[in-house]
């Protein structure tokens, strides 16, 4: 944990990309660093809508990588409310019943908020409200293995499964919707081996701004 000064005003981090691009494991890079009372994660996947009456056996119809899968209104609207200074309540999304859950969880607003996800640069009412907006312009074939071991190891996928998907869904939405929004990014992180740099430079330009210099 990094001992800086709290600011008074929380500064939002959009942090996008394909799917297995990088930016989940840079967002917990990065709150590890600073401590749970620096940092929060919003991330993009508790704001999907209901599924369920989509989903069969191995992923069916469901098609997670289209905007249309998001509630970028409520999205929009609780990270409004952190930059304002308020905590708010986020949904919890189960992927194996694809249903938000009757619990949320509270996020309180912190001198960083980070938001992960693959679609948060496309959503204008989103993007409107971060302060930064990184992309990690990652090569597709990495993407690809890193969406596979995740979907088999922690959703129970089948790599059959998990491959059809990402032919018919993921790969389509990333080149229509995804990777056009690259061009709102702050920042693009566009060297797969560069991670360490990445954290290294935003924690130094944190301390920076926290500290008042």
């Amino acid at each position: 944990m990094t001992d800086f000064t709290k600011p008074s005003k929380p500064y939002l981090v959009g942090v996008s990309g394909g799917s297995g691009s990088g930016k989940t494991y840079f967002a917990q890079t990065i709150l590890k660093a600073l401590g749970i009372a620096v940092c929060e994660i919003v991330p993009q996947d508790n704001f999907y809508i209901d599924q369920s009456a989509c989903f069969e056996s191995d992923g069916g119809s469901v098609n997670f990588d289209h905007p249309d899968s998001i509630d970028s209104e409520l999205l929009a609207t609780c990270l409004r409310s952190l930059k304002q200074g308020v905590a708010v309540d986020i949904p919890k999304y189960d992927f194996a019943t694809h249903k938000r859950e009757a619990a949320t969880l509270k996020i309180e607003s912190l001198p960083v908020v980070i938001t992960d996800g693959i679609l948060i640069f496309h959503f204008p009412e989103v993007r409107a409200v971060f302060d930064e907006l990184i992309y990690f312009d990652t090569p597709e074939d990495l993407r690809f293995r890193r969406r596979l071991e995740r979907d088999v190891r922690e959703r129970g996928r089948t790599q059959d499964g998990v491959r059809t998907q990402f032919i018919n869904q993921v790969k389509p939405m990333h080149d229509q919707f995804v990777e056009p929004s690259k061009r709102y990014a702050t920042t693009i992180i566009d060297d797969p081996l560069s991670m360490v740099g990445a954290v290294a430079r935003f924690l130094a330009d944190q301390k920076e701004r926290m500290s008042g210099v």
